[in-house]
């Protein structure tokens, strides 16, 4: 099927979400290469406005709220050749059906995973100067009892990422600028490959057991569900901080929460098991474990960034060049 030089581009996702996930900057931008009658994202694919919208549809521009693109849709969009998912996974959007139609998809996990990397980046740096737990005494007792001690700080730690992720690159490049060396388990990574990464390749347990900070940025797969149990966290040392903005159930929660209740680790915990936690979770009462709810991923300021990079595929795929942050069945296997 021939590419439009002008593709007819559908918006769906959440309504509402229009207004935070595109400015004008926005809009103009998609308008400049591609046609766009109609702003209004489709909610509700049973109407006759839905079929109507989607039989013109060439490329179809999604976020949260997207349904799975699977048989029953694909029949109302016989003009469909691509999907910019202006968010991270696609792994609820893809089906058989849309692979089978020869459809592209490409995400903005790439511009997603800036804001993840940021925090992290902050998350380790104050852990490092004991800045959770020291804020906790201050609240607690006092400015005397927050007072941190002499191993306190950034300088001649280490840092151990595990996960040669999106993000997980992000956040080694991120410490290139601090006096830190860090740690790499990733079991497909090459030791040479680390070090162009600026980390060092190391088994789990080294990684674990020689760590200052420890951060999580697996893909949540079945090999990787409950790789942090309680013999991984037994090899931390007392006072290491784990920090988990991949996904909660990459760490076994029970053990986790066994651990954390002893006081001999902490815990920076963006993405918990379940997610979000309960009221009653015995996790929102300790002192070391500093919680957020999911924040870490784009929000407020960080939205339109994705919907950049959606277009900016749109007027690559206009133009008959390579798309940049394609997805390819093979890459389902390895994402988050």
């Amino acid at each position: 099927m021939a590419v439009p030089d002008r593709p007819l581009v559908v918006p769906i996702f959440f309504s509402g979400l229009e207004s935070v996930l595109l400015g004008d900057a926005e809009w103009s931008a998609l308008e400049r290469v591609a046609d766009l009658p109609d702003r209004s994202p489709l909610a509700n694919l049973g109407t006759e406005d839905a079929a109507e919208r989607l039989g013109e549809a060439t490329v179809l521009f999604s976020s949260w709220g997207c349904p799975p693109i699977d048989a029953a849709m694909l029949a109302l969009a016989p003009n469909l050749q691509l999907i910019t998912h202006a968010a991270g996974t696609v792994k609820g959007l893809v089906t058989p059906e849309l692979w089978e139609r020869g459809i592209r998809v490409c995400t903005a996990a790439a511009a997603n995973a800036v804001p993840v990397a940021e925090f992290t980046l902050a998350a380790i740096l104050l852990a490092n100067k004991d800045a959770f737990a020291s804020n906790q005494r201050y609240h607690a007792e006092g400015a005397a009892a927050a007072r941190v001690g002499p191993g306190v700080g950034n300088r001649n730690k280490t840092v151990g990422i595990i996960g040669a992720s999106r993000i997980g690159r992000l956040v080694i490049d991120s410490l290139k600028p601090f006096d830190v060396d860090v740690l790499l388990f990733d079991p497909v990574i090459e030791a040479a490959d680390a070090r162009g990464l600026n980390a060092r390749s190391v088994s789990l347990e080294r990684l674990l057991e020689q760590s200052d900070v420890v951060s999580l940025h697996a893909p949540l797969l079945p090999e990787t569900t409950g790789m942090i149990g309680r013999k991984e966290l037994s090899r931390m040392r007392d006072g290491t901080t784990l920090i988990n903005t991949a996904r909660g159930q990459i760490c076994d929660a029970a053990a986790l929460e066994a651990e954390l209740v002893s006081g001999r680790i902490l815990a920076v915990i963006d993405t918990s098991d379940p997610d979000p936690l309960p009221d009653e979770s015995t996790l929102r009462g300790l002192t070391n474990v500093f919680l957020t709810p999911h924040i870490a991923g784009s929000l407020g300021t960080e939205l339109p960034r994705m919907a950049q990079l959606a277009i900016d595929e749109i007027a690559r795929f206009a133009a008959g060049e390579d798309l940049l942050h394609e997805v390819h069945p093979s890459d389902l296997e390895r994402m988050a």
